[in-house]
């Protein structure tokens, strides 16, 4: 097997260093989790909304990609069909915790591992960086009132920034009914965010 120079593989195609890791390169597969690891840990916890399931899933995912790289054909955009195995994968543990039954714990005073919640200080942020960790706290609220169904495509599509293409692909939906999904879940994440913004004007 020839050598391949570092350089050489971190200007390949998703696509290519697939190619190469089906090959024997574990070093194309570890540029594709650098590429790749941050974007779907966005992904996912918009999903999940939390963080150490969100952490699971991305582990889970990318092990997943590791194990089953021989069935991956380039007929498909890596990204999709990495996609489609971090969303399957999401989809299966929120199934798994709606069956759980789910209790709420407070600070135990005799567990000496048992810590209160701390609520972030944004008082020290100055104007700017407050304002834009405010609406990203908006945006994340809206998100999770979203139904499932809109918040996955709407996440894809505007977050990720998928072609309607890749969504329907990873969702396993027809293409018109991604693109009313896209435009319904818009609409309601547009009237939660003007609620928060406005919230005087429900009652108006």
């Amino acid at each position: 097997m020839q050598a391949i120079s570092k350089a050489k593989l971190h200007k390949m195609s998703d696509e290519d260093l697939m190619e190469k890791f089906q090959s024997g390169y574990e070093q194309a597969f570890n540029i594709l989790v650098n590429r790749y690891q941050d974007r779907l840990h966005n992904f996912l916890y918009r999903y999940t909304h939390d963080h150490q399931d969100c952490e699971d899933l991305v582990q889970e995912t990318f092990f997943r990609v590791f194990r089953s790289r021989h069935s991956y054909e380039r007929i498909a955009k890596f990204s999709t069909w990495m996609y489609t195995i971090a969303i399957n994968l999401a989809k299966s543990l929120y199934k798994k915790k709606k069956r759980m039954t789910k209790v709420t714990i407070h600070k135990d005073p005799d567990d000496s591992e048992d810590r209160p919640m701390k609520l972030e200080d944004s008082g020290i942020l100055p104007d700017d960086l407050l304002h834009e960790k405010m609406c990203m706290d908006q945006l994340e609220k809206a998100l999770k009132e979203l139904s499932d169904d809109f918040r996955e495509v709407v996440v894809l599509r505007d977050i990720q920034q998928l072609s309607y293409e890749e969504i329907s692909e990873i969702a396993d939906l027809p293409m018109g009914t991604v693109k009313s999904r896209i435009n319904r879940g818009r609409a309601q994440l547009q009237e939660l965010l003007e609620n928060y913004v406005y919230p005087e004007t429900i009652s108006a």
